[in-house]
């Protein structure tokens, strides 16, 4: 795991750039502390950077970034899993190795393949390779969005980077916000797509390739994977379950390699106690590791994480948090430099710390909910949508708007009354709404508010143009998860939490196999249903966890934030940001409002982390509308 940073003029020189380029590069160090190197090309136009975190192949020769003897360059973030049989599959086809790398695998393919040879890899990475022959640069992004990737292109100068903040670095940068990614940022929590906070900066979505021709200095953009249709095998519950064991297993295997020290994040429930499973059939050296929030029993998840790793007989470490100081979210609103609404990026950040001490990377369940229907808001859903199929949609639509208007911001259930209005034959409510139009424009007033709210496209229809195409209600609400809430918050807050303290963390599940399994294969009914979800891998988990592990629990990886703004330091750290400061982005009174309401009970806590992390970063960074 390492962070990549770099810069490409199609008309003239770097070189005078040299200490400016090697201070961007520098602020990615969390992500490679173990060395740091850039490279230029004989006409000084292209420069790339990479800091390196060691984990595959830890000597000097597996640095970056790398060449091979075709003139290729490659600066690279992340790992290929399958490395070891594509490194035989080109050898038979006369290819010669130096190192026991995955990144000379890299090259070696791209040699061999093209711009095809994203589709031989398995792995979490996102990659640059200067081709000198061709005279262009291939960039590349894995298929789940696992590794990060932003870049910046004014027909002229390309720049990019593991992290936005070396982007911010580069003194040609405008530091502006984009008015269309706030709003996407205040309506659903995070900057979908190629869509970035700054403006002209874009992000390469996941499973997409874009090459730059350093001649004509066009650049072109292509997606080399996608979802599968559900296509029905024929095979029987067992035969699904048998198959996808075996490629869980082969998934957890090939992510258990390498050269440092791996354990498992095991908080008991079911995906990461399949993980674990996974893991003792491949190692009889397997860490567990758990974390306990002490005072806060709700979270506590210890005694079921210690049931699976005494049935499997892990080497089980338990953590205990320290109290947790408000002093963190300046830390971590410097870290997430494209800010996304989840406070669980904090124990998410605490859990990475303290495993780092232990082991460099950590194999974790993310993917799991997205893949076999794991959030309580797909059974809602089709509850939604059995209860309301009776109510014509001219008579919906209305009752909900009147309904809904009348019901104070933070009361429970105002979303889902808005989403009966929504058609669920085609459509998707936002369930996971933070604020909607008419407080976005309230909390903007003034011409950036202006502005804001009558752009071209606001967030509603941006969203709306991404819901996927399918008559099966569940397929459209995982499918939409999985390309927009999983890539764009739980990826993103795993990756930049664990890269603060230089600690890789894999997922198992994100195997695109086991994707591929999960949404190819798995019937809706298999997943969720109106009275019980993540039926599949509950019956997994028959089969292969201690009869008393309750297959029935579903435990977010949260912090009582609501009950630390009722009083004491948070509470005053979060007024004094939104309401104290002079230069606040925010009208006053509608903050003071979503603070009166949470006075009453209403569920505005993580509305007032939204404010308070993008004024923290807006203010670290010196961005401005």
């Amino acid at each position: 795991m390492c962070g990549i940073f770099g810069k490409i003029n199609i008309q003239h020189s770097l070189a005078d750039q040299e200490e400016q380029l090697k201070n961007a590069l520098l602020t990615l160090k969390h992500r490679g502390p173990d060395g740091g190197a850039h490279w230029f090309d004989h006409t000084g136009r292209v420069f790339l950077g990479h800091r390196r975190l060691s984990i595959i192949d830890l000597s000097a020769e597996a640095d970056q970034p790398m060449h091979d003897t075709n003139g290729n360059v490659t600066a690279f973030n992340g790992e290929i899993y399958n490395y070891k049989e594509l490194k035989e599959t080109l050898k038979d086809k006369g290819h010669h190795f130096t190192t026991v790398s995955d990144t000379e695998v890299l090259l070696k393919a791209y040699a061999e393949y093209g711009t095809g040879f994203v589709s031989y890899l398995n792995g979490m990475f996102s990659l640059a390779i200067y081709d000198q022959q061709k005279q262009q640069v291939v960039f590349a992004r894995d298929r789940a969005g696992e590794k990060p990737f932003f870049y910046r292109y004014d027909g002229t100068s390309f720049t990019f980077a593991s992290e936005l903040k070396a982007i911010l670095a580069d003194p040609e940068c405008e530091n502006k916000i984009d008015a269309e990614a706030l709003d996407c940022y205040l309506a659903f929590g995070f900057v979908p797509g190629e869509k970035c906070i700054v403006k002209g900066i874009k992000k390469l979505p996941p499973a997409h390739l874009l090459v730059l021709d350093l001649i004509t200095g066009k650049i072109s953009i292509s997606k080399y994977w996608s979802l599968p249709s559900y296509a029905p095998s024929g095979n029987s519950t067992e035969e699904l379950e048998s198959e996808f064991e075996n490629l869980l297993e082969d998934a957890v295997s090939k992510q258990l390699v390498a050269d440092v020290p791996v354990g498992v994040l095991l908080s008991g429930g079911i995906d990461s106690s399949l993980v674990t499973a996974m893991a003792v059939r491949a190692s009889s050296d397997v860490k567990t590791f758990n974390i306990r929030f002490p005072g806060y029993k709700q979270y506590d998840e210890t005694e079921h994480a210690r049931l699976i790793a005494k049935h499997f007989g892990t080497h089980h470490v338990e953590l205990e948090a320290s109290e947790v100081s408000v002093d963190i979210l300046p830390l971590l609103a410097k870290q997430y430099d494209e800010p996304i609404i989840d406070s669980s990026m904090i124990p998410t950040s605490i859990v990475s710390k303290l495993i780092r001490q232990y082991c460099t990377v950590a194999l974790g369940g993310d993917g799991g909910d997205e893949l076999f229907g794991g959030y309580g808001h797909y059974n809602r859903l089709l509850w939604l949508q059995q209860k309301t199929r009776w109510i014509p949609q001219a008579i919906k639509g209305p009752a909900s708007a009147m309904i809904s208007g009348l019901m104070p911001v933070g009361f429970k259930g105002r979303n889902w009354i808005q989403g009966f209005g929504q058609d669920l034959n085609k459509g998707l409510p936002l369930i996971a709404s933070y604020f909607d139009k008419d407080l976005r424009g309230q909390l903007l007033n003034g011409n950036a508010g202006f502005a804001l709210i009558n752009h071209p496209v606001p967030a509603e229809a941006i969203r709306a143009a991404g819901v996927p195409k399918t008559n099966d209600l569940l397929q459209r609400a995982t499918r939409m998860d999985f390309e927009n809430y999983l890539p764009e918050d739980i990826l993103v807050k795993v990756d930049r939490a664990s890269m603060l303290y230089s600690l890789e963390v894999r997922a198992p599940f994100l195997d695109h196999r086991v994707i591929e399994f999960a949404f190819g294969k798995i019937p809706s009914s298999l997943k969720t249903t109106a009275t019980n979800k993540k039926i599949f891998l509950k019956k997994i988990c028959a089969n292969l966890l201690p009869p008393e592990f309750d297959r029935q629990r579903k435990q977010g990886f949260s912090i009582p934030l609501a009950t630390w703004l009722q009083q004491g330091p948070w509470l005053d750290f979060f007024k004094e940001t939104l309401l104290d400061s002079p230069d606040s982005l925010f009208d006053k009174n509608a903050v003071a409002g979503l603070f009166e309401g949470q006075r009453k009970g209403y569920a505005n806590s993580e509305k007032l982390f939204a404010l308070v992390l993008f004024e923290l970063w807006r203010k670290n960074y010196g961005l401005s509308l």
